[in-house]
């Protein structure tokens, strides 16, 4: 065979894929098209055709094989069918709706102190495709705050939502969740909270009382009166602070609001001589307290308190911070209580100003002078540990994929409904 030779074909430029039978049988047509009409063509064409006269039938087609061969190697087969993309669906939607109820009661288990979170609102949905199998939710939330302690058992749906005279609390979430098998868990979450506006909360009620700061001297001083009455009161078990959740100035009557939660120790509230060495029970028993300290024209001080106590709870292993000593309490001092008085552990077993990152705990400080619990400090954008599976699907590395477009399709209905009121 002639050097400086090629062969031309007609059909060469057809796209060919080796995943297509149809295609296969389009070459094999040409192999045998080929060898009846094919053309030499080239500077050399006038020398070679003698030798093309002298081979033989089954050399000629031998050739046209390998040379076509040599062609589909060097072609791009089709790859499979890309990612779909997103879909967007409503955000009031049955699925959509229990995906982001399956978030709130993530936040709910995990938070180590503060108040339990209800779904207020879905701003947004996006879902993904996750291979081998089921899809993720990308979901924007917003949330409020109830009046529930983290430790109260009681059920999320029985939780009065704080109203906005009471200065409310809103919580802002991104979250992904996987929805596998009919089964719905958390991937990666990110929030933040804050209180509502001094001065939205002022056009609605002038005289309600604002949210303080929960270092404040003044409220440290309620707290700690507050629960030396109860324990006063109490022929059970002494209780210690565990934390100041909440503290609001009244103005008429000028006092102290305080809301704390407290954990009984191994001491009897009758006897108690020195508290700091009294200890927390294995079987954590928490409650919580309201009180007010309304300070008294001519000296002294009226102190109020009421307070709701749990059932024990059962001691479970929880994960430590890598390096921490087996058997370590994991609390640490919270800026809200008084240096004498060390909180104890919380109900999820985290210590104060802590992350949830993956299989171990990592500490956050917290800021001083804060109002209020804020989600941040616990939720900061690391992937949880459900999502340590190693599924396709990655935080913060969305597929660049159009959005596809389905003709007639039904409108998308986001944000969703406000089931309580917006701040």
């Amino acid at each position: 065979v002639c050097r400086g030779l090629f062969f031309w074909n007609q059909n060469r430029n057809h796209p060919i894929s080796l995943r297509n039978p149809s295609r296969l049988q389009h070459i094999n047509k040409a192999f045998r098209h080929s060898t009846r009409q094919s053309t030499w063509v080239g500077p050399e064409a006038s020398s070679c055709l003698p030798a093309h006269r002298g081979l033989s039938e089954a050399t000629m087609k031998s050739f046209l094989l390998l040379f076509c061969l040599a062609q589909l190697c060097s072609c791009r087969s089709i790859p499979l069918d890309p990612i779909a993309g997103y879909k967007e669906p409503a955000c009031d939607d049955p699925d959509t709706e229990q995906a982001a109820l399956a978030a709130v009661d993530y936040i709910n288990k995990h938070l180590p102190r503060g108040y339990k979170h209800t779904l207020n609102q879905i701003d947004s949905v996006k879902v993904w495709p996750r291979r081998p199998t089921g899809e993720v939710y990308d979901i924007e939330i917003d949330t409020l705050e109830t009046t529930c302690h983290v430790l109260d058992p009681t059920p999320l749906v029985n939780c009065s939502v704080r109203q906005q005279t009471e200065h409310a609390v809103e919580g802002d979430c991104d979250i992904h969740v996987l929805k596998q098998d009919g089964q719905f868990s958390v991937l990666f979450t990110k929030c933040d909270s804050s209180p509502d506006s001094a001065e939205d909360v002022r056009k609605l009620c002038p005289d309600c009382p604002l949210l303080a700061p929960l270092n404040n001297s003044q409220v440290v001083h309620a707290a700690e009166v507050a629960l030396a009455t109860f324990n006063a009161q109490n022929n059970g078990s002494y209780f210690q602070l565990v934390e100041i959740s909440r503290a609001q100035f009244v103005p008429l009557p000028g006092s102290v609001s305080v809301e704390f939660a407290v954990a009984a120790t191994d001491c009897i509230a009758k006897e108690v001589v020195d508290p700091t060495k009294c200890n927390l029970l294995a079987e954590k028993q928490y409650g919580f307290c309201k009180g007010s300290v309304i300070q008294k024209a001519l000296g002294g001080e009226d102190v109020t308190v009421t307070c709701t106590l749990f059932q024990t709870q059962p001691v479970i292993p929880q994960p430590q911070p890598e390096g921490a000593e087996a058997g370590a309490p994991s609390a640490v001092p919270d800026a809200a209580v008084p240096d004498a008085a060390v909180p104890a552990p919380s109900a999820a077993g985290l210590p104060v100003g802590s992350v949830v990152a993956g299989p171990s705990v990592v500490a956050v400080p917290l800021p001083l002078h804060r109002a209020h619990y804020d989600l941040r400090h616990t939720f900061s954008g690391v992937a949880s540990v459900e999502s340590a599976s190693g599924e396709a699907f990655h935080v913060g590395k969305t597929p660049i994929v159009g959005q596809p477009s389905v003709p007639g399709g039904p409108v998308h209905l986001c944000p969703g409904r406000i089931r309580y009121f917006k701040i």
